[in-house]
């Protein structure tokens, strides 16, 4: 890949004459529209770099560059500010710190309802909650399904709070578009690539999680996929990674926020439930997230946990998830940004 970097001021004419080019030479042209500059990513097979000189000596191009990184599209280098993901009236990798909470699992009406709630009021911007559950065993519970689908949006019609759920194969993605406001891929699909385009041209909000085993590098590569059908509407998640500690669940990789902020535009967000399993640790790595410059956590939230049919050792309890919440209000004050 390869970025042409307009001049400030550049017209539309000249943008449009740029992007005329680079589809005439078969390639696929992106457009980055930022505060100051317009860049435009030249994305296809074959080398690219041999006709940088003709595209530096069209009017309104500043420069070329050819772009460092296998991922280009969720690049820095193509795409200098940050975006910004709308969620209801949020937009997600501003100043603003965003609190998605809710149960692993929708259990029942009665169950989701009370959860919204208690969540809403505790100063919740989006409600989280599983229909399709990918668990380890075929014989754990799975989930309610469209039944699920139908509590979550109820949910929403009484609380206001937009619906975070999980999405497990490309054939699903249109019901689920129908019920949620965000498609969340599951660590276990990070490289499941046939819903990675399926939810890339469905053009829908989605948070993507880093699969327990993948790198960085191999989380950017999937967001790639999506944005390839020009889908921004993107949000990555770090929920800890495999590794040989015991004491946790997972081990969260605090040093993956921050890495990721310089090298990708996208928002990132945390969940320090899965990070850790326990809910004793989910309220000091939420904290860590937040001084660690994460645009928002995820966290499971239910009301009874010692009832919960999946993940109870991990949730919070509505009160101990309003103390959180204050506590993350202290933290994102301290680094200059608000929750």
């Amino acid at each position: 890949m390869m970025i042409v970097v307009m001049k400030a001021g550049a017209t539309t004419k000249e943008i449009s004459a740029v992007i005329a080019k680079i589809k005439k030479l078969g390639y696929e042209a992106h457009l980055s529209s930022g505060q100051e500059r317009t860049i435009i990513g030249i994305v296809g097979d074959g080398s690219v770099r041999q006709y940088r000189e003709q595209f530096e000596l069209m009017d309104g191009v500043e420069r070329t560059m050819p772009v460092s990184h296998p991922y280009k599209l969720a690049s820095r280098e193509f795409h200098p500010d940050n975006t910004l993901v709308a969620l209801n009236d949020h937009q997600v990798g501003d100043t603003r710190i965003v609190v998605i909470a809710g149960p692993c699992s929708v259990e029942s009406r009665a169950q989701i309802l009370e959860t919204a709630h208690a969540v809403k009021e505790a100063g919740a911007t989006a409600l989280r909650g599983g229909a399709f559950k990918p668990r380890t065993s075929p014989y754990a519970f799975q989930g309610l399904g469209e039944e699920g689908l139908k509590y979550l949006a109820e949910a929403r019609e009484e609380t206001g709070l937009p619906v975070v759920t999980e999405v497990m194969d490309p054939e699903s993605v249109p019901l689920v578009c129908d019920y949620a406001d965000v498609l969340q891929i599951g660590a276990r699909n990070m490289q499941n690539y046939s819903l990675l385009h399926a939810v890339g041209k469905a053009q829908h909000t989605v948070l993507l999680k880093r699969g327990m085993s993948n790198t960085i590098e191999e989380l950017l590569m999937s967001a790639e996929y999506i944005l390839s059908h020009g889908n921004t509407r993107l949000m990555l998640c770090e929920r800890g990674i495999r590794t040989f500690e015991r004491y946790t669940r997972n081990t969260f990789d605090l040093n993956a926020i921050p890495v990721l902020k310089e090298r990708t535009h996208l928002p990132v967000i945390a969940d320090p439930s899965h990070a850790t399993g326990y809910w004793q640790y989910v309220a000091p790595a939420a904290r860590a997230a937040i001084a660690a410059g994460a645009d928002g956590i995820i966290v499971e939230v239910h009301p009874r946990p010692e009832e919960a049919v999946s993940d109870g050792m991990q949730s919070l309890t509505p009160e101990r998830f309003a103390k959180m919440v204050q506590e993350l209000r202290r933290v994102a004050e301290a680094v200059d940004r608000t929750l």
